[in-house]
């Protein structure tokens, strides 16, 4: 976080030709007020120093003994190796000693007195995965971040716990709406409900999402590292993206429903599903999380709290099996001794199916996804400049990669690697977890889901955006160097929609004939 911070500051001093002072001010002008805590970094940066310099000379980032200096740039010129490094520290440390005690006392962001207020909501969040606002306690939410409706449906009355998204309508819902799909009332025509005419026999489900950082779509805009774009517009979204966990699930390839303003555009099964059929309106649920591995944390608590669906009360749902990397993703110095086994992936699995099967109404639908071959992530990137390394061409994805796993917080040690031998190894443990995947789906059995089994579609998804003239690297998150982009996500919809329709079109539910009636209604009474 620190070279981060103070490449940005020194980078703009250069783009703008101003003192550091100058470009901190800038930056903090840019920054929304309660997030200016880099003002107080201002005093430690020396434009002369890279940013390794600076954070290793303030003890920001620290050297365990027997471990590697990390640095992310390349070391100092009077040498090109690590002496260089240790050289410049040595002149840069005396200097810094009175400002890093000073500089100490806000080591962690959330000691910040504005942000510790905001730190406590999302170590909520964290802990429960429920909305932090919800006030009938239905896991459904009015409040769009801290795991409200950009995760889930939007609660129409947090007052009444037994009104939220994707139930079965009360009494046809004749006096209100008790599924929040906006659907209720009595076409005063022939006094049938609205909702018993338009929405009975449709065959009405819900989207739920069970995944890692990919599925919750996690990304850091580019903008808030590339200097030469930058102003106030860029942090606007600053705020909303914390909120969030530096996720986006409202634009992502399951649960989307919001127009991207992250670049590409938003498709999403949820929304293909709304088209299909105009009841399942805001029937979704995203329950992902940046980091999750399903070994050894035992699923079944997990889903215990998290999930929202009554299987007597709700309609079915189609839930989506979805960690495409972190049964094989982790930091750790031996990466495949930490890895997921196709033994534990089976236990882990069958143990959340039968979770499910308890608890999801009948008729309801069950995807496993397979992993991610993860080898794309280097060959198309390793040898690009990071956003932080184009003004001055000095930062590749590579040296990102190296960096991060100095630190030992590289998001997927096995694939982030110039080691061939590794990268391979992790595809292979991939291959093998994705089969136990396969054929759980092919043998195992289950009262209230049928259960179908499909491969990530990253082969399919760079073939057809060369096809439309892109590049495969634009199919990564250009600043983590790992995740899908907002065009992979919308590509992968339509290949996922695609091969439900034509395998498993039993999934999708049928189209409902209303839709046009539905839409007019609610045009002709303003929305209601």
């Amino acid at each position: 976080g620190c070279v981060l911070v103070v490449s940005v500051i020194e980078q703009l001093a250069q783009w703008h030709n101003s003192t550091v002072k100058a470009a901190v001010e800038r930056l903090c002008d840019y920054i929304p007020g309660k997030y200016q805590i880099i003002s107080y970094m201002s005093c430690c940066i020396d434009k002369e120093m890279n940013a390794d310099v600076v954070c290793h000379s303030l003890r920001l980032c620290k050297q365990d003994p027997g471990q590697p200096l990390c640095h992310l740039y390349s070391p100092p010129k009077r040498e090109k190796h690590s002496s260089g490094l240790f050289h410049a520290l040595a002149h840069a440390r005396p200097k810094h000693q009175i400002r890093y005690k000073s500089f100490m006392g806000f080591s962690s962001v959330c000691a910040f007195p504005l942000l510790a207020n905001l730190c406590e909501k999302i170590k909520y969040v964290l802990r429960n995965k429920l909305p932090f606002e919800d006030f009938d306690g239905d896991k459904f939410s009015t409040f769009p971040t801290l795991r409200g409706y950009h995760w889930r449906g939007r609660d129409c009355d947090d007052k009444n716990t037994t009104v939220y998204p994707g139930r079965r309508p009360d009494n046809w819902d004749a006096k209100s709406d008790s599924n929040c799909n906006g659907i209720w009332g009595v076409d005063p025509k022939d006094g049938i409900p609205y909702e018993e005419k338009f929405c009975k026999g449709a065959d009405s489900k819900g989207v739920v999402l069970l995944g890692d950082s990919a599925g919750a779509h996690f990304h850091i805009p580019p903008e808030w590292m590339t200097v030469t774009q930058m102003s106030a517009k860029s942090f606007a979204n600053l705020p909303m993206a914390f909120s969030d966990e530096l996720d986006w699930p409202q634009f992502s390839e399951i649960t989307g429903f919001l127009n991207s303003t992250i670049g590409g555009w938003t498709d999403s099964l949820y929304l293909r599903l709304r088209k299909r059929n105009r009841c399942n309106h805001r029937d979704l649920q995203n329950i992902s999380q940046n980091g999750i591995v399903y070994f050894p944390i035992n699923m079944a608590p997990y889903l215990s709290f998290s999930l929202a669906r009554n299987q007597l009360l709700d309609n079915p749902a189609i839930v989506i099996y979805a960690t495409i990397g972190n049964d094989v993703c982790n930091g750790e110095r031996d990466t495949l001794a930490h890895m997921t086994t196709p033994k534990e992936m089976l236990s882990n699995v069958v143990q959340a199916l039968r979770y499910l099967d308890s608890h999801l109404p009948n008729g309801s639908h069950v995807i496993l996804t397979g992993l991610v071959d993860g080898r794309f992530l280097w060959d198309n990137l390793h040898d690009r400049y990071h956003p932080l390394g184009q003004l001055n061409k000095d930062i590749t994805y590579s040296q990102l990669y190296s960096f991060l796993d100095c630190l030992q917080v590289s998001p997927c040690s096995g694939w982030l690697t110039p080691n061939e031998t590794l990268r391979n190894l992790t595809s292979e443990r991939a291959l093998q977890l994705s089969n136990v995947l396969k054929e759980i789906a092919r043998s195992e059995k289950f009262a209230n889901f049928d259960i179908f089994y499909m491969d990530f579609p990253l082969r399919q998804t760079a073939q057809e955006w060369r096809k439309m003239g892109g590049e495969p690297w634009q199919l990564i998150e250009p600043v983590d160097g790992f995740h899908p982009s907002q065009i992979a996500a919308a590509l992968g919809t339509g290949i996922t929609w695609q091969k439900a329709l034509h395998e498993w079109p039993q999934v999708l539910g049928k189209e409902n004939p209303f839709n046009n009636q539905i839409e007019a209604i609610f045009k002709d009474q303003g929305g209601h």
